[in-house]
């Protein structure tokens, strides 16, 4: 089976955890989700299968919205409510200087990523240095705000939606927020509503995953591949061009074809052939007049 599940990961599930119960649903080894969610976060987890597996990596790069709530007034070590407290404290801004403080955040900011989280510094995973008792230097790494937008205000629960680049860690963002209000904070709860096209609305549970498999319509469950893909333009190939796309060669245009096409540089296509199967992912090179392939499929 190939395809992308668009799979509603529950609180207390790893994202482990859901592909090793998918693979025992779907009965195949090839699985792989996009960018992983704490436990106790939930919702978005695409999981690819089969063939599809080889978009694990652009998904992982696709903007992500999360709606997330935020406790001011507590520190702790995991920047969430499943950490020790170190810092308890009144909370004494007011809602307006909450909301103006989140929002200020929108942007091009820097992180610097928990000391509970899987990034790796010299080759160990900072959980697992957390769980000894240590705690390293951490460089502090861009990401990108795309969009903040402030749901409800009820001191000291403030819940918000956030758009932003892959590596933005929401619980940092709460502790950050907290520390520029001056009463500390830390993240509540986390739902991932977005990875990319896919939402939450569209968004299916392991339990109706293993209903659709007894009713014997477990493909309706799984998008087809370039369902990912609808914002590129497609390219129908035949003939020899098709054989070359198949072996992976760059693809050149006949000045009909170009005309007709009249591809921007560094544009991006979806490739089917003759007989409509999705092929490949091809990006214009202007400089050398010609496609190169981005990721095969066949």
């Amino acid at each position: 089976m190939n395809g992308i599940m668009n799979v509603y990961k529950e609180r207390g599930y790893t994202s482990h955890d859901v592909v090793a119960k998918l693979r025992g649903i779907v009965k195949q080894k090839r699985i792989g989700h996009t960018g992983t969610l704490d436990p106790e976060a939930e919702g978005v987890l695409p999981v690819c299968l089969g063939t599809a597996t080889r978009v694990c990596e652009l998904l992982t790069d696709e903007r992500k919205t999360y709606r997330a709530t935020l406790r001011l007034g507590v520190e702790t070590d995991t920047e969430d409510l499943t950490g020790t407290v170190l810092r308890s404290e009144a909370v004494s801004c007011t809602a307006e200087e909450a909301v103006q403080c989140i929002l200020s955040f929108q942007g091009e900011i820097l992180q610097i990523p928990p000391m509970y989280s899987a990034r790796k510094v010299h080759g160990k995973k900072l959980y697992e240095l957390a769980r000894q008792g240590m705690e390293v230097e951490r460089e502090a790494r861009p990401v990108t705000i795309d969009r903040i937008c402030v749901e409800t205000v009820e001191l000291p629960q403030v819940i918000f939606t956030v758009t932003c680049s892959k590596g933005t860690y929401i619980r940092t963002l709460c502790a950050d927020i907290g520390k520029k209000l001056g009463c500390g904070g830390c993240m509540e709860a986390l739902v991932r509503t977005a990875v990319g096209p896919f939402d939450l609305a569209h968004a299916i549970r392991l339990g109706a995953i293993e209903q659709l498999r007894d009713e014997g319509r477990l493909s309706a469950a799984v998008l087809p591949t370039d369902a990912m893909f609808q914002c590129d333009r497609a390219l129908h190939v035949q003939g020899e061009s098709e054989k070359r796309v198949k072996n992976g060669n760059p693809l050149v245009l006949s000045a009909s074809e170009y005309q007709k096409l009249r591809p921007e540089n560094a544009e991006r296509f979806r490739v089917y052939s003759a007989s409509g199967e999705f092929l490949a992912l091809y990006t214009w090179r202007l400089q050398e007049n010609c496609f190169r392939p981005v990721k095969m499929f066949v």
